[in-house]
């Protein structure tokens, strides 16, 4: 089996893209990350879930986790408030080579699309023909035809 076969369309954003707007794509769709494309379609990162969970906390507050019990919940309710007027490429982690998603051809087998999900430890991957991407490879789907056979 091919990896254009099991590969499903996803949703995608660019680096300029609304962050706010990203945010509650991933909420809205339970999603692990969303796939960060270039203006030609070509995937160049993934925005993991956790990474805009992470933007949220104030920094303080990830220093010291014990200072998350004291906030008030005006504090907490204002929490989503830190992603407005920012765009997708600001809450990229730092180094942004680091945030570069796993890119599979089409015709690779689901092994080798395994292999590649494994070794960069990203729940999704991106799946081209040629340089545009066709869908992606979640780690849920993955293991979902993996297991049927």
């Amino acid at each position: 089996m091919q990896a254009s076969q099991i590969a499903e369309d996803y949703p995608s954003v660019t680096m300029d893209s609304d962050a706010l707007a990203a945010a509650k794509l991933l909420a809205e769709h339970r999603l692990p990350g969303i796939v960060v494309t270039d203006g030609d379609s070509a995937p160049r990162a993934v925005l993991p879930a956790s990474q805009v969970v992470r933007f949220l906390v104030p920094r303080y507050v990830q220093d010291d986790p014990s200072l998350a019990g004291v906030l008030s919940e005006s504090v907490a309710d204002r929490i989503a408030d830190t992603l407005r007027g920012k765009t997708v490429g600001e809450l990229l982690p730092e180094p942004k080579p680091k945030s570069v998603l796993p890119v599979a051809r089409a015709d690779d087998t689901i092994v080798e699309v395994a292999a590649l999900m494994a070794r960069c430890r990203c729940p999704l991957v991106a799946v081209v023909d040629g340089t545009r991407m066709i869908g992606v490879i979640t780690a849920s789907r993955l293991l979902q035809v993996t297991l049927a056979t």
